[in-house]
């Protein structure tokens, strides 16, 4: 198993002072920044497009920013997150029409692919291009809204993907999206994920080092 990141979702942070609070959430031990991207089509919720990305490289930050595309138009996103910083691209599967023609656009444009699946939708949908993509996230709620509490279903859907990712000659990362606490972290990462993006823990907290430190003692399995 790969060392646990925590990705920190910038869906709940204060948008008024977002550099600040990126550049706080890092500084606390944060990997990666994750970025979600909702069209107000694919999801009920809109929110950022490639100019927040590019305004947190203007800003400064290194870190790699982690994009989910939550849109039914991914194709022509791809190019503009790229250019704008982005470091890794998911999106889901069910909304492109070509799937490895997708996951190729997100490779050529030089950034890592990443591929979604809802609570619902079953592993058989990106079985067949695993060894073709660098991270599969299952989303432990239902997306378009952070907040939200963990669905106790996926742990078993997160268990048969990491047996699918062991099975493979490459490593592939597997991350976790929703209801993501101290209180629970343990039990997604002996699940089998490595990977785990976090909001509200965090940015509700008045220690984001606090919260990251337990919630990095506790994914360490």
């Amino acid at each position: 198993m790969q060392p646990p990141i925590i990705a920190p979702s910038v869906l709940n942070a204060d948008f008024a002072r977002l550099g600040q609070e990126a550049e706080a959430v890092l500084d606390a031990g944060g990997d990666w920044l994750h970025l979600d991207v909702m069209d107000h089509q694919f999801v009920p919720n809109l929110t950022v497009g490639p100019m927040v990305c590019r305004a947190l490289r203007n800003y400064g930050v290194s870190a790699p920013i982690d994009v989910h595309l939550m849109v039914e138009s991914v194709d022509p996103l791809i190019e503009s997150f790229a250019k704008a910083g982005a470091s890794g691209i998911s999106f889901h599967p069910e909304a492109v029409r070509h799937l490895d023609r997708s996951i190729n656009l997100v490779r050529e444009s030089g950034c890592k692919v990443g591929l979604v699946l809802n609570p619902a939708t079953p592993l058989a949908l990106v079985e067949e291009v695993l060894p073709e993509i660098d991270m599969l996230l299952i989303m432990s709620v239902n997306p378009g809204f952070g907040g939200q509490a963990f669905i106790p279903y996926t742990l078993n859907k997160i268990e048969r993907a990491r047996k699918l990712i062991d099975a493979l000659d490459r490593p592939v990362r597997l991350q976790v999206d929703g209801g993501i606490k101290v209180h629970n972290i343990a039990q997604v990462a002996a699940a089998g994920a490595d990977t785990f993006v976090v909001g509200s823990e965090i940015f509700s907290s008045e220690s984001y080092g606090d919260v990251i430190k337990q919630l990095k003692a506790s994914a360490t399995v």
